[in-house]
């Protein structure tokens, strides 16, 4: 198919002209399929498919418009003899994600990619067009946008709840294990959609992202979320509930009520200051050089160095995660102290 530029567009805010999107290509340190909009506006992707492949799913997210999908901004049909048939698709800008990557970060961001999936699932069974399933889990169907974990294609999505006449007629088949459904007097699976999501949730994200490193003291809990999961015990709305629960316990601070938190070592607190050496690896760590922690509060700072044999001092920065926790570099030494007005340094005195 071939057609001319000004029959080009789907774009929501008014038709965008082929001359038009080449201005937004995105600068040299993009990747090759990514552009930019003007400063202040979100940054967009390019996908060129197959018209055929993409054409029956243009609406598809429209319908669903919502945070959790990866939105689509307008798409335009190529006008170009070289790439017959071929539709582009304006989108936001997301990373692939990369689970073996992810696995190397620390326990905060992976939790997070976890609360977005739950959020995004949340919505899918209560989105306009009824519960939603996804019918391919696989972690390229998702990208990550802010830190956020984003569903990118709804081809493979249905919104058809299984018909039955018993509960034999409900039977889901995964790998490692079945499940069978009650048959609702209605004639359908209740909640197949729903649940279908929960388990593949569990099996392709929460067991390998969600209780790793994780704080002691929230274990328990997220132990009992993956296995709640993995057992298909909870439904969608409980599931969100409780990871919500998860993250008002960390960003308050509360999770460590019921820890023992006598220092080791006393600290001698130097303020706007910050030591530029004196690095040690630690695992996970925010900085790949160094260790790079989050912590609630000076008192968590000083569990985590009194933990740690080689360290000598941390140093707390004005910088803060999505959570809100303060990042800390924690030191091996404290031979060499420079002036930072937007650091304090706490060096230890005693062991």
């Amino acid at each position: 198919m071939s057609t001319s530029s000004k029959h080009c567009c789907g774009y929501r805010a008014g038709c965008m002209a082929k001359q038009d999107l080449s201005s937004l290509r995105a600068g040299p340190s993009a990747t090759p399929t990514g552009l930019q909009r003007p400063q202040g506006h979100t940054p967009l992707s390019l996908r060129a498919r197959p018209l055929g492949e993409a054409g029956s799913s243009l609406h598809e997210p429209a319908g669903l418009g919502s945070p959790p999908v990866w939105p689509l901004y307008g798409y335009c049909y190529q006008d170009s003899n070289d790439i017959p048939d071929t539709l582009t698709t304006i989108t936001e800008l997301g990373s692939p994600l990369e689970m073996i990557q992810l696995l190397q970060t620390s326990w905060e961001d992976r939790f997070r990619i976890c609360l977005s999936l739950v959020r995004l699932l949340h919505y899918l069974a209560h989105s306009p067009l009824g519960s939603v399933t996804l019918l391919d889990f696989r972690p390229r169907q998702f990208v990550i946008v802010d830190g956020e974990l984003k569903v990118t294609d709804l081809d493979d999505a249905s919104v058809e709840e299984s018909s039955c006449t018993s509960n034999s007629d409900c039977f889901m088949e995964f790998p490692a294990r079945n499940f069978t459904l009650p048959c609702s007097v209605e004639g359908r699976c209740q909640s197949m959609n729903e649940k279908r999501n929960l388990y593949n949730a569990y099996r392709y994200f929460f067991t390998y992202l969600l209780p790793h490193s994780a704080p002691s003291s929230l274990r328990p809990l997220l132990d009992k979320i993956v296995n709640a999961t993995g057992e298909l015990h909870w439904g969608i709305d409980e599931t969100a509930a409780q990871l919500e629960r998860v993250l008002n316990l960390y960003k308050s601070g509360e999770y460590l009520q019921n820890t023992t938190r006598v220092p080791k070592a006393e600290y001698r607190r130097v303020p706007e200051a910050f030591i530029p050496d004196e690095n040690y690896r630690c695992w996970p760590s925010y900085h790949h050089k160094g260790c790079l922690l989050s912590v609630f509060d000076v008192n968590e700072a000083i569990e985590i160095c009194d933990s740690y044999s080689q360290c000598k001092a941390f140093v707390l920065t004005n910088q803060t995660t999505w959570t809100g926790r303060q990042l800390v570099f924690f030191k091996m030494a404290s031979n060499h102290i420079v002036p930072d007005p937007d650091k304090i340094t706490y060096v230890k005195v005693t062991d």
